[in-house]
């Protein structure tokens, strides 16, 4: 399938449109450690970053942080311009996302805070018609009322329109499988989480590979 062949795209953002420094990582999580009295290791910051499968669960079970703990210094710590500062837009996501003439909505585990600073320092908060963050309210990949919420938002849920999903992430791929869409694994390399199931409809290395 190729961009034209739907009437709207979802995309996740982390490591689908963009990435961020390695470094800023771990300096981060220095910080992060040293409010919670106790350090991380550079493969523990990045599990607990990318929180692939129960790699964040598991870290934090090792160090005897309660998740809730974790995530209220995380969120006091982390600045959303110094964040904004170390994203880097993917060549491929930049040429791809806007040349679609279709309705483009992003869903995202990113908090809003952090989410708008990002976009507005990539300059690229015009690439979409509805930002989605995911909470607790709304729920989270692959749980798929986020989804479904950006697809009310463009006006294309469930009354025969046919969009996709891109993602990096196994829940972006179960998200679009419960919400009805086809969803296409984004495939960055190492980074990239292994997949399990569902298996994606289809699996490209570069957006680039959706426009042949």
């Amino acid at each position: 399938m190729t961009g034209s062949t739907f009437d709207f795209w979802l995309l996740d953002l982390d490591g689908t449109l963009i990435d961020i420094e390695e470094s800023y990582i771990h300096h981060l999580f220095e910080d992060v450690g040293a409010a919670l009295d106790t350090s991380f290791t550079a493969h523990e910051a990045e599990c607990l970053w990318y929180g692939y499968g129960d790699s964040r669960i598991e870290v934090l079970a090792d160090h005897g942080i309660a998740p809730a703990e974790f995530w209220d210094v995380f969120h006091e710590v982390e600045q959303p311009e110094a964040r904004a500062g170390a994203t880097h837009l993917y060549p491929d996501a930049e040429s791809f996302v806007p040349a679609l003439s279709e309705p483009v909505g992003l869903v995202t585990h990113c908090q809003e805070y952090l989410t708008g600073p990002v976009l507005d320092q990539l300059d690229i908060a015009d690439w979409f018609d509805t930002v989605v963050c995911c909470t607790d309210e709304t729920g989270w990949k692959p749980d798929p009322e986020p989804v479904e919420m950006a697809m009310r938002d463009l006006g294309v849920a469930h009354n025969g329109h046919e969009g996709a999903l891109a993602g990096d992430d196994p829940g972006d791929i179960g998200a679009a499988h419960n919400a009805g869409i086809t969803s296409i694994h984004v495939d960055r390399g190492e980074s990239n989480p292994p997949l399990g199931e569902p298996r994606p409809h289809q699996q490209v290395e570069t957006f680039a590979e959706l426009t042949d």
